[in-house]
């Protein structure tokens, strides 16, 4: 826990808001999608969906295949305690929300369903788009795929299946305007792999979001090489998620802003 504590203070020492940016890119980003206060309709539709899953008693066997849980002992887990506990947050989930609404992307890939939480908030940000979101556990899988249809979220298709021989197999997609949030397996050795796998499906539209960069020394190492990478031109940590973007027009910058 440490090492998290002395990441945030480092964070917080760097962090801008949107009068510390000079991109006009990541300006408007910040202004008009990060803090954008609109109260939304949809986000009554993910409070919803975030009530139904805390009000449930029902006990799933959860097969772990990444880094494991710093809150969980046993791997029989409450369905009601992995929401409160391991989900997505109201807040990122809404700001998840913005940004698909924002960018608007015509296919989402989700690594890392879990109970469907993100993926709520990446089908109401854009109900046209085409999202594939993975899962590990057949357990968990399960109950996204139910509650994703209970609510209409008819957009998201799940794929019960190992990430990595998932994106070795696949024929991947390359639309133009992609977006792909990594919440997987907070390894080091896992999010490199995944970035490795998907690169050749970049375009200069595409929208990466790495969850939990600073969960980790490891994660941490994972983002510096991420953020290093030639192909990479400018990325924002807002410290829960590391956001990369490949525009070609886009000076090579790294933004740190607090949302």
């Amino acid at each position: 826990m440490l090492p998290t504590i002395k990441s945030y203070l480092k964070f917080l020492y760097n962090s801008k808001n949107q009068h510390g940016v000079h991109s006009p890119f990541v300006f408007d980003l910040v202004t008009k999608c990060f803090y954008d206060n609109t109260k939304y309709h949809d986000y009554q539709s993910l409070s919803e969906y975030r009530k139904f899953l805390l009000k449930s008693k029902t006990t799933i066997e959860v097969t772990d295949f990444g880094a494991g849980s710093r809150v969980f002992k046993s791997n029989k887990r409450q369905i009601s305690k992995i929401a409160k506990t391991a989900g997505i947050s109201p807040k990122r989930a809404e700001l998840l929300f913005r940004i698909t609404k924002y960018f608007q992307p015509d296919t989402i890939l989700e690594i890392g369903t879990s109970l469907g939480l993100a993926t709520s908030a990446l089908s109401l940000g854009n109900s046209n788009a085409k999202i594939t979101s993975l899962e590990g556990c057949p357990k968990t899988s399960e109950v996204a795929i139910t509650l994703l249809q209970k609510f209409g979220f008819f957009n998201a298709r799940v794929e019960t299946t190992e990430f990595s021989s998932y994106l070795k197999t696949q024929q991947l997609t390359t639309d133009n305007r992609q977006l792909i949030y990594f919440d997987g397996n907070h390894s080091k050795k896992a999010t490199l792999e995944y970035f490795e796998l998907l690169l050749p499906t970049i375009t200069n539209e595409t929208v990466w979001i790495f969850d939990d960069i600073h969960w980790s020394i490891e994660m941490e190492e994972a983002w510096e090489t991420i953020k290093n990478h030639p192909k990479i031109t400018v990325t924002i940590d807002t410290f829960q998620w590391g956001i990369v973007f490949f525009r070609a027009e886009q000076e090579k910058e790294h933004f740190t802003i607090r949302v």
